[in-house]
């Protein structure tokens, strides 16, 4: 089920720009501070989980490696990496690295990937794009607010995780009465709908859906609700909450 995507070098750009930046708060935020969307964590275990996270996809990206191979667990990314002192320029290094190979590499790369996209090289730029973006908002939320996403790469965050993340468990996703709602991004244009039914979670896209409820917001909003990272209040709601309560419990993406 390939999904619309970004090109390469867009996600390549927000690997570098998002690490930099969440690279610059540790000298702002102190390492102990609390990541209260990332419950337990603090700025250091932040920051240690994110640059283990690039290292362990620059393997599969640099090395074509076609099958999956045992990751970290938890326990040891949030231990790994070097002093704290010289987590920043880690951090970065990373992100660089990681974003050099994905542009170095062909556009037929083979190698081992998890969800939909046009190519084993596309998922994972567009991955780990997404994964280096919702931490730097993570750590930015931690000092208080965070900046706004682009509304193009918002919403294709949302597009990764109802056309990807769901549908990879939308069997285990099943509700034996029907929730359905259209979340709608105010600025790009961009509609989904999803809807819990007993066979399982139902994902569309497209201008013309409708449902009993409709979310509306920039991209950029919807993206960290969608995500969790923000209260239902902070989006408009037309109808009952209740599907969109649903899917922010029942869709939770965690390492492993």
């Amino acid at each position: 089920m390939p999904t619309s995507v970004l090109p390469l070098d867009r996600y390549a750009e927000r690997i570098e720009e998002d690490s930099a930046l969440l690279a610059d708060l540790l000298g702002e935020g102190g390492w102990d501070r609390a990541v209260p969307t990332c419950p337990g964590w603090r700025m250091e275990e932040l920051v240690r989980h994110l640059g283990t996270v690039h290292r362990w996809a620059l393997i599969y990206v640099s090395q074509g490696r076609e099958e999956m191979s045992p990751g970290p667990t938890e326990e040891q990314m949030l231990r790994s990496g070097p002093r704290r002192e010289e987590l920043a320029t880690w951090l970065r290094a990373g992100g660089a690295k990681l974003a050099t190979a994905l542009r170095q590499s062909p556009p037929d790369l083979r190698c081992w990937s998890f969800l939909p996209a046009p190519s084993p090289l596309i998922f994972w730029a567009r991955r780990q794009a997404h994964e280096t973006a919702i931490h730097r908002v993570d750590g930015e939320l931690a000092l208080g607010a965070a900046r706004p996403l682009p509304p193009d790469f918002a919403a294709d965050g949302v597009r990764e995780l109802l056309l990807g993340f769901a549908h990879r468990s939308r069997r285990r996703l099943r509700r034996e009465s029907e929730l359905a709602a259209v979340l709608e991004a105010e600025d790009t244009g961009d509609r989904w709908r999803f809807a819990a039914t007993p066979g399982g979670l139902e994902v569309e896209e497209g201008p013309s859906l409708s449902a009993p409820t409709t979310v509306r917001a920039p991209a950029s909003r919807l993206y960290l609700l969608t995500w969790n990272r923000i209260p239902l209040e902070a989006v408009a709601c037309d109808g009952s909450p209740e599907p969109l309560s649903w899917l922010r419990e029942s869709l939770r993406v965690t390492w492993g």
